[in-house]
């Protein structure tokens, strides 16, 4: 019996750990955040998160990059000795006075010992009124990150 054998080893499979997603104080409690003017800032009472944001924030994250970086395991543990590592702060998540919903922060993305930083600074329009189309508009704005994020990885490659 003959047994073919591809003359490539298998390479391991590309992996991205996304270390942490971190989030200001005021944006890290439960409640939703609603920018009131250019200095003041609500926190809702009654429109609150299902679990911490940054936790949200990450978990959505690996599921937006796994979607857009195919055939890259992406994992919010490290996996193996040899992965890239992306770091994300946010600065900005909340609706705002003139019905922008803003999303603002920088990453960083350590590649085979090269460090890659970029700021992203999304202002997405609120279409309607109200707390659940804030959080989809938040939503929407925060896969666009993601994306731009993806890009990035595919150009460190």
């Amino acid at each position: 019996m003959h047994v073919s054998s591809s003359s490539q080893a298998a390479s391991p499979q590309p992996t991205l750990w996304v270390q942490q997603v971190t989030v200001p104080d005021y944006l890290a409690g439960n409640g939703l955040v609603y920018q009131t003017s250019d200095v003041k800032y609500v926190i809702a009472a009654n429109n609150l998160w299902a679990s911490p944001l940054d936790q949200q924030l990450q978990q959505t994250l690996i599921t937006n990059l796994s979607k857009a970086l195919p055939g890259r395991l992406v994992s919010g543990s490290p996996l193996g000795e040899q992965h890239d590592t992306l770091n994300v702060t946010v600065t900005g998540f909340q609706g705002r006075y003139d019905g922008q919903a803003i999303i603002s922060g920088e990453w960083t993305l350590e590649h085979q010992g090269r460090l890659t930083k970029h700021a992203f600074n999304l202002m997405l329009p609120q279409n309607e009124d109200g707390y659940d189309a804030l959080v989809r508009t938040l939503s929407t704005g925060w896969q666009q990150a993601a994306q731009q994020i993806a890009s990035s990885v595919v150009a460190a490659n």
